[in-house]
């Protein structure tokens, strides 16, 4: 095992150690900011940020996860105004995917092991039109579900087919769960990995030491991807994942794609609440992003 234990570290593949600490940080120096996830409509996105206001709570992000494809332009263009007003950083999910589309396969016990992907050429056609629709009016960070879509819109931005500040943010849905697929995924482009949700701190650790980008870990979850929460460990992963988004209020959802509520986008807020608690009782040295960081995906 020691010669591939090398023969990974040469290919900038990291083991961490129990005493790992993460020195790399946001450019504006934080080690943590805040994420809502699951704010499908401009409704629940005005209720969160009213209760952000109302109990003088800072979140960085708001991420959409049911679908652009659901959303008129109309909404879409309220939630990028609402975004922009709060500086709140707005990132809204590709729609087209295999739960949505005919495959009987998805449906299965074992076919659900293909998620989110994308079958075939016209739905990687259709997941683009989506993410270009949203691009064009205004939104600038996109929640992606599949590796190959990744790459292609990566290729994209890059020719400049679509624009240059669009930030690509890939779903726990899409399986990465170990440092070489961390690797992979930057590699191709991504700006933000949300690795599976309930991956050990020194398997976050492993996978900090090896990639730059920042790490997306759910701090709580909805029923349908275990229900676990995870407040008290947050400390700690501050530590070793830094910079990272903490993703907080899942445990109010029942299921990824759940409809939010005005009230229960105000609980995820109070969910918000308790884990700022646990990190100011805790690990009160730690450095949160301000929420005017230039580096934050804001749509222009």
């Amino acid at each position: 095992m020691k010669e591939t234990r090398i023969s990974l570290e040469k290919l900038g593949i990291h083991e961490a150690t129990t005493e790992y600490v993460s020195n790399k940080r946001f450019n504006d120096k934080g080690q943590y900011r805040l994420e809502v996830p699951g704010i499908q409509t401009p409704n629940a996105l005005s209720s969160l940020i009213n209760a952000c206001e109302d109990e003088n709570i800072i979140i960085h992000r708001a991420t959409q996860t049911k679908g652009i494809m659901f959303l008129r332009d109309s909404e879409i263009n309220e939630m990028v105004e609402l975004a922009k007003s709060a500086r709140i950083e707005l990132f809204l999910s590709v729609g087209p995917r295999a739960t949505y589309d005919t495959s009987a396969t998805v449906q299965t016990s074992e076919g659900k092991r293909i998620g989110y992907r994308l079958r075939g050429f016209d739905n990687l056609v259709y997941a683009i039109e989506d993410v270009k629709r949203a691009t064009n009016l205004g939104v600038r960070g996109i929640l992606l579900y599949d590796e190959g879509l990744l790459y292609a819109l990566s290729q994209m931005r890059e020719n400049g087919e679509i624009p240059k500040d669009i930030h690509f943010k890939l779903s726990a849905h899409a399986g990465c769960s170990n440092p070489a697929s961390a690797k992979l995924f930057e590699k191709i482009g991504l700006n933000s990995l949300n690795p599976v949700r309930d991956l050990q701190i020194p398997m976050l650790a492993s996978m900090r030491k090896t990639i730059n980008i920042p790490i997306d870990i759910h701090t709580e979850n909805p029923k349908s991807t275990g229900g676990f929460i995870r407040h008290y460990e947050v400390p700690g992963m501050i530590k070793v994942a830094s910079p990272i988004y903490l993703k907080t209020g899942g445990s109010i959802a029942k299921t990824h794609n759940w409809d939010t509520t005005n009230t229960e986008a105000k609980l995820r807020i109070k969910q918000v609440g308790l884990v700022q608690d646990v990190i100011d009782r805790y690990y009160p040295e730690a450095k949160m992003s301000p929420k005017s960081s230039k580096d934050l995906a804001i749509p222009l």
